[in-house]
């Protein structure tokens, strides 16, 4: 994935690295033939055909809309988290030592006896606060407050890196206040999406009466929050217009964005949010903004009360009494998702202590299951995969010399990042206390923000991690120019270290060139080797880029996900390009470091087979109906089908392993593929 700003393990024992060549022989094929559909045909859904028997045999449980390989495995991971925090949580400790704080956040999200008892009273305080405002001047101080607790009003600050100055941290703004939390859930008039509004406004009324208020009241209240949340949702981007640095890039001075931007009173926002003595602010959205200052100017006092109030009742929510969580549940687990039955508690309590202390967590989580020397044995793949990408880049016929040097510049530029960060974040500052859970949650959320808001001024910090160790992912960072590659992820199904070459470098291996190749996709290719959003291509590259990226956009917009439903190739070609790259990338690694000495048929495979089967494993999954819609309006990834059966027929060398004709439904002529890097 590519890190947007808003916003251990088993030893690793690569063939190619260091590795005793007398264990050769002792290395599986690391496929599971019980993840292969054998009816199905490879080359009318290779998808089916590699995943069908994984599918099958993980049908969905009630409490996923979508389960898959990436699912399976951050179970596990959760499983190792619950029996360290628990361990914790079982015993008294220190005073302010991570340990009490780990066990005593733990134990308050498990203790339901008191969050029922508690019902709506960690709330009133704040509620009553809200309604107690009786001018729009105290709206600002307001929304500045409501953000340093975790909830965002209207829109969003942050500080991050410059993007035409990445050195340096800048103020910035970014849309928001939905919430759906997508505005085309508010534009789009099909007849899910209609029936979805319908349910929500029902859900803000239900929550309202849980909170105390009367039926007549809830009722005003949903008004004002639709009309607020309405206007705000046709002001905002559209999820491909924000896709486009250069239009998120408003610098303006204080002077200017107080002319541009008025009557909104930033000298008392940002004194609230503790951002004193600015220069300037960087305004993502400027049309989401004006509107903001516009309904806060127009809109009567009342209905910004409620929306307000709606804000921190729907934030709070999750930590509240039993009622509360199963009507939040209702509305953004069953109505949006599909999902039957909530998460068990032990479950949610883990997926907190982890959210609120992270580092802290993955710290414990990096002892236990992660040797150091696993680094060093990553490192070296990184570097093979570096190495492939740079051939792959001198080899094009479409780039010119100049920006080819570029490219490889930039390439060598990468900043690494595997396991664990090298320096921990410190939570000394952080208080939980038994007071109640959404208490706890908002000193949480007060200490990531003072942490963000204390980088203003000062460097950014590149050796910063955006993962903790224990998340099953990864990301490319392009302010940064970083790819990471979490010790989460570094476990089966993407990483076995008692499989051959074909299995790893078809499974994290292109993981790997995936997050490479983000620094060089439709967003990261306009960012330099320092991170600044800097042109380096000539301009008849760029043009054969952009005629390149939109063969891929076009192929993925004429994909129907569901019944009258279509891919939106525009919103997910950065990944759709990732893909592409990932495998391109791997395959040429694979076969390089197989070269001197290649791999035997295993299973009846070959060892081309077995890399395209390895990285289709990765995307097995089931999923739901409502959660396809849902993820298709919000999600930049393509869904794990696709990842497939979308990205495969653009790869020559999978349609020589498995002798893919122009017979088989998948096969595209040569002339209609993507051929980018």
């Amino acid at each position: 994935m590519r890190v947007t700003k808003y916003l251990p393990i088993l030893a690793i024992c690569f063939m190619t690295t260091g590795c005793n060549s007398s264990k050769k022989a002792e290395l599986t094929s690391g496929i599971d033939l019980a993840n292969l559909d054998t009816t199905a045909l490879p080359g009318t859904s290779f998808y089916q055909y590699a995943c069908g028997g994984w599918m099958e045999n993980h049908p969905l449980t009630d409490e996923y809309s979508r389960f898959g390989s990436f699912d399976l495995l951050a179970e596990n991971n959760r499983k190792q988290l619950r029996g360290l925090i628990e361990e914790l949580a079982a015993e008294k400790h220190e005073a302010g030592s991570v340990a009490q704080k780990v066990g005593e956040l733990y134990n308050i999200a498990m203790d339901s006896v008191k969050l029922n008892k508690d019902g709506v009273a960690p709330i009133k305080p704040e509620l009553d606060k809200i309604a107690a405002i009786k001018d729009k001047a105290e709206i600002y101080p307001m929304i500045a407050e409501m953000q340093k607790n975790g909830m965002y009003p209207y829109f969003i600050i942050y500080v991050g890196a410059d993007d035409m100055n990445s050195s340096s941290n800048m103020v910035q703004t970014f849309q928001g206040g939905l919430g759906m939390g997508e505005r085309d859930y508010y534009l789009e008039n099909d007849e899910q999406t209609k029936e979805i509004r319908a349910k929500y406004q029902e859900h803000v009324a239900k929550m309202f009466q849980l909170a105390g208020y009367d039926e007549a009241t809830a009722q005003k209240a949903v008004k004002a929050v639709m009309d607020i949340e309405n206007r705000l949702a046709k002001s905002a981007r559209s999820q491909v217009e924000l896709r486009d640095p250069h239009a998120n890039y408003n610098k303006k001075a204080m002077d200017e964005l107080k002319k541009e931007y008025a009557p909104f009173n930033w000298d008392v926002f940002f004194a609230t949010a503790g951002l004193n003595n600015l220069t300037e602010v960087n305004i993502g959205q400027p049309d989401a903004i004006k509107e903001v200052s516009t309904i806060i100017d127009t809109a009567p006092l009342e209905d910004q009360i409620f929306y307000l109030q709606w804000n921190l009742i729907n934030t709070a929510a999750g930590y509240l009494s039993d009622d509360f969580v199963a009507q939040d549940f209702d509305f953004y687990g069953k109505t949006m998702s599909g999902k039957k039955e909530m998460k068990p508690r032990w479950k949610r309590a883990v997926t907190t202590v982890d959210d609120a202390l992270g580092e802290a967590v993955g710290q414990m989580y990096v002892e236990k299951y992660f040797p150091a020397e696993a680094k060093e044995r990553m490192v070296a793949l990184v570097k093979n995969l570096q190495t492939s990408l740079g051939e792959r880049i001198k080899n094009l016929s479409w780039m010119s010399e100049t920006t080819k040097g570029k490219a490889l510049e930039k390439l060598a530029a990468f900043h690494v990042k595997i396991g664990y960060p090298d320096k921990w974040k410190d939570y000394s500052s952080l208080d939980i206390k038994d007071d109640s859970y959404w208490a706890n949650i908002e000193r949480a959320n007060q200490w990531s923000y003072a942490e963000m808001i204390g980088k203003y001024g000062k460097p950014v910090d590149k050796d910063e991690w955006h993962m903790t160790p224990q998340t099953v992912n990864a990301y490319y960072n392009p302010t940064t120019n970083e790819i990471c590659f979490p010790a989460g992820i570094l476990q089966y199904p993407f990483f076995d270290m008692n499989a051959d070459d074909a299995f790893n470098y078809g499974a994290i291996g292109v993981v790997i060139g995936h997050e490479m190749t983000h620094g060089f996709d439709d967003q990261g290719r306009q960012y330099d080797k320092d991170g600044n959003l800097k042109d380096w291509w000539t301009e008849e590259d760029a043009k054969n880029f952009e005629a390149r990226a939109a063969v891929m956009a076009n192929f993925f917009d004429s994909i129907q996900v569901a019944p009258g439903v279509y891919a939106n190739g525009k919103f997910t070609l950065g990944e759709n390009i990732a893909d592409h790259g990932g495998l391109q990338v791997s395959y040429q690694a694979f076969k390089n470091a197989t070269a001197n000495a290649p791999l035997k048929d295993e299973n009846g495979f070959t060892p081309e087979q077995r890399f395209f089967l390895s990285y289709a494993n990765v995307w097995a999954g089931n999923i739901r109906p409502e959660e396809i819609l849902r993820l298709t309006k919000i999600d930049p990834h393509s869904l794990g089908k696709w990842r497939v059966d979308g990205a495969l027929p653009q790869i020559g060398t999978w349609y020589e392993a498995f002798n893919i004709t122009e017979k088989d439904p998948m096969y595209l002529p040569v002339d209609k593929r993507v051929s980018i890097w």
